[in-house]
């Protein structure tokens, strides 16, 4: 089994140059391309830190960005391998500063294992996991909840998560979907409040929306492989684009997709993840729930109006896991 992270240096001049060069297309007006985006907390090397304190059982650490990378990287690290843009994304698609597709091309990255758990590098490893945290009997560890969005009128309304459900009800029939998988779509690990909102949606004809919790998501290579080959038009017209935008689609298909197949293992994140979103909380708060150890993985969402100024943030998470963490890994030189 293999990590994936993919990372940017918001503050690296050579590429702030690049992306001038192109930002001035047209793009989507909604397109989510703020400065939260690219800003470096300066955490990267405690995600290292935690992969090798709390998963020393991995294979390998492919550490994906446009070329750079932080200069106290150990490059020869024996389970490290760092991927450039240009080393699997097709040329047509480059440069690019979507997210989108850098995540949509994963599984062309050389020598991926079937088996692979993708990280952004706004979540961390904080507490000991094993491999059966993220795959089970080869499958995913994953949560089928279901969910309504909101929305008038489907396709009149532009945003990632309608376009990705639109999607996978073009693929899947969803009432064969639960015919076939009853017991992974409801179960008792979801809590039962969880499962009556799933009975809700059940009724109607079409999958409503998929709950996704915004933290490391354990993929197949082979469903890229599948999506790709029955659907390459549609995965096209995201990568075309050099910047996000709601009328993309994002790696969340895949998700979505191993649901709607039935390949994975039903689980709950609920005890072992949380996510903090940092427009709503205070870096104080977290790092109080942080240090209490209770976690496995939690996500820093780095959000455009932060409820703290951010260099004041910054310091306490780089505290916060200096504490958490503070022996260098090997992945440092």
């Amino acid at each position: 089994m293999d990590f994936v992270i993919i990372w940017v240096d918001g503050n690296d001049p050579k590429w702030q140059l690049e992306k001038s060069k192109y930002s001035g297309q047209a793009t989507s007006k909604a397109q989510s391309d703020g400065k939260s985006r690219y800003r470096d907390w300066e955490l990267l090397r405690y995600w290292f830190r935690g992969v090798e304190q709390f998963a020393p059982w991995i294979d390998k650490v492919h550490f994906v960005t446009c070329g750079h990378f932080p200069e106290w990287l150990n490059l020869n690290h024996p389970q490290l391998n760092f991927v450039k843009h240009s080393d699997y994304i097709p040329q047509k698609y480059l440069p690019t500063f979507n997210s989108h597709t850098i995540e949509l091309n994963l599984h062309r990255i050389k020598n991926l294992s079937e088996e692979f758990v993708y990280f952004n590098d706004d979540m961390f490893l904080v507490g000991k996991t094993k491999p059966s945290d993220f795959f089970q009997q080869g499958l995913p560890c994953e949560e089928a909840l279901m969910q309504f969005l909101v929305f008038k009128k489907f396709s009149m309304v532009k945003s990632i998560d309608n376009y990705n459900t639109a999607f996978i009800n073009k693929n899947f029939k969803k009432h064969s979907c639960f015919k076939k998988n009853l017991f992974k779509y409801f179960n008792a690990k979801y809590g039962l409040k969880s499962n009556l909102y799933s009975l809700y949606t059940f009724f109607h004809p079409l999958f409503t929306g998929f709950k996704h919790t915004h933290t490391a998501q354990s993929f197949l290579k082979s469903t890229f492989e599948k999506v790709w080959a029955k659907e390459y038009d549609f995965l096209d017209q995201t990568c075309q684009s050099k910047f996000r935008g709601y009328e993309n689609v994002n790696q969340y298909i895949f998700h979505h997709w191993q649901i709607a197949e039935g390949n994975f293992v039903p689980c709950s994140f609920k005890k072992t993840r949380a996510r903090y979103d940092l427009n709503i909380i205070d870096s104080k708060t977290v790092s109080a729930q942080v240090l209490k150890k209770e976690k496995q993985i939690i996500c820093l969402n780095d959000e455009e109006n932060l409820i703290e100024p951010y260099e004041i943030m910054k310091n306490n998470f780089i505290q916060m896991f200096k504490t958490l963490l503070p022996i260098k890994s090997n992945f440092e030189i």
